[in-house]
């Protein structure tokens, strides 16, 4: 048990701490904010007021700018557009993947809230948790991708016309 448990805390670690994992380490901890709002909704019995999954837009936006952010800082204040675009868009992806399936095994659990859905969406008769994980995960990886072009325009990226490394 111990010679599997020092490998695993050195790759959590490495995942955390690795500048070219940026990635994952922001994707995992937005994934982790929009498990912790839902839990919080459920808990607060407001998980039936859709409109609140607006403020998921507010942890996802949050989570890719300071990827963004952490990634210009570790690579010595450079960042390519298409760089930035690329992890951009894998943060999103993986933050949607990982929050797409906690909400599969959760809506496979908890039969009462998939019925909710069902009865209360005009398209809900054809619903069931494999579709309602994979709108989320589509809705989060385009929405991820939106937010990204959107966020490239603030974060300060290299001009595409001047080489790295070159000096005149």
């Amino acid at each position: 048990m111990q010679k599997l448990a020092y490998p695993l805390i050195l790759l959590f670690m490495s995942l955390f701490n690795n500048p070219n994992r940026i990635p994952e380490n922001y994707g995992l901890k937005i994934a982790g904010g929009l498990i912790a709002f839902f839990l919080l909704m459920k808990l607060v019995g407001l998980v039936h007021h859709y409109e609140l999954r607006f403020l998921n837009v507010i942890i996802q936006v949050g989570g890719i700018y300071f990827a963004l952010k952490k990634f210009k800082q570790t690579h010595e204040d450079h960042m390519n557009y298409f760089r930035a675009l690329i992890t951009g868009v894998a943060t999103g992806a993986i933050a949607s993947g990982v929050f797409a399936l906690f909400l599969f095994t959760y809506f496979s659990l908890d039969a009462a809230l998939m019925q909710g859905i069902i009865d209360n969406e005009p398209m809900g008769r054809y619903l069931n948790p494999y579709i309602a994980a994979f709108m989320v995960a589509l809705e989060g990886l385009f929405s991820g991708l939106l937010f990204t072009f959107i966020i490239i325009n603030y974060v300060d990226t290299d001009d595409v016309n001047d080489p790295q490394g070159e000096t005149y």
